[in-house]
């Protein structure tokens, strides 16, 4: 039986990540100091299979004890998204960089790393589309953290390197600030949202997909470590304004596209995901069943203050 350690095994992607493992068989230990509570993990806890240590990723003291006795390492630990590192960019740094720097030099040759990046990382790219082997020029923190803690795993220790597209979709570990969840959480409850910058493209994927990319990538590790891959649905590359009209097929609401002002967050490119396609991984979930589903979730869910743990 591998046994699996998931940095961060607590957040939004973790707590959809940690059952699967389990149902497939893993022995998992999540290492997590939960910042945002520990809700989405309960049901693990009646697994024999489950461990689980409160601590933080970047405390190399217990991080020594941990790492050596793993097989595989899925390093989700970070400061996510644009808000978040922005408003601590020291926080996001000592996480995503020093955390990095960290892990790395504790791994041995012979465990699998597999490092949960950001297509953020290629930030504003204009009239190209964006593979593994596009220049990044990431113009946030996050990406910026994310791009250098890709250099300090791919420098050392053959990871699989994920770059994810912008996630949607429902996990028990709910965000909102993520945009496609944003905009089903606004049109549902406030009836109406401001669009900035309608005209940018972003990709996406549904957060069950990105699961199963990380399982698939376990599985094909032979093949995939010590390179990159873009995670995604070359289906699910939009426009803002794309995402807000096909959002008007299920929920009345009005969207205003601001002519003035801007989008802080400039991320504008178009994805492709062709190279993992050939190893044979294609994402199953449409926009359309993830809004269906953001829409059943989002209307009983009781979020108070939907932005303050994002």
């Amino acid at each position: 039986m591998k046994r699996v350690l998931v940095t961060g095994g607590a957040g939004y992607v973790g707590s959809v990540l940690v059952p699967r493992l389990l149902e497939q068989g893993y022995h998992v230990t999540v290492v997590d100091k939960l910042m945002w509570g520990g809700h989405g993990l309960l049901s693990s806890f009646i697994n024999p299979h489950f461990n689980f240590i409160y601590g933080d990723v970047s405390d190399e003291t217990l991080m020594r004890k941990v790492v050596p006795n793993i097989d595989v390492v899925v390093h989700l630990a970070a400061m996510v998204g644009y808000p978040l590192c922005h408003q601590q960019p020291d926080l996001a740094r000592r996480v995503n960089v020093d955390g990095a720097i960290m892990l790395s030099r504790n791994l041995s040759t012979n465990q699998l790393l597999i490092f949960a990046s950001t297509d953020s990382v290629y930030g504003t790219q204009v009239d190209s589309i964006c593979t593994e082997e596009t220049l990044p020029n990431p113009v946030s923190i996050y990406g910026q953290t994310k791009a250098q803690a890709e250099t300090i795993f791919l420098e050392k220790n053959s990871p699989v390197v994920l770059r994810f597209a912008t996630a949607f979709g429902l996990s028990p570990r709910m965000r909102i600030d993520l945009l496609i969840n944003d905009f089903v959480y606004h049109a549902l409850h406030n009836k109406t949202f401001v669009v900035y910058e309608s005209h940018y493209k972003r990709s996406f994927v549904h957060i069950r997909d990105i699961v199963a990319s990380i399982l698939f990538s376990i599985e094909h590790a032979s093949d995939m470590c010590g390179r990159i891959f873009n995670v995604g649905s070359n289906n699910l590359n939009f426009t803002k304004s794309e995402i807000a009209v096909n959002l008007k097929q299920y929920i009345n609401f009005h969207a205003e596209f601001a002519e003035i002002g801007e989008d802080s967050d400039q991320r504008n490119y178009f994805v492709s995901h062709e190279r993992i396609g050939l190893l044979g991984f294609e994402p199953v979930i449409t926009l359309d069943i993830g809004i269906k589903e953001l829409i059943a979730g989002l209307s009983v869910l009781k979020i108070h203050n939907p932005y303050s743990n994002v």
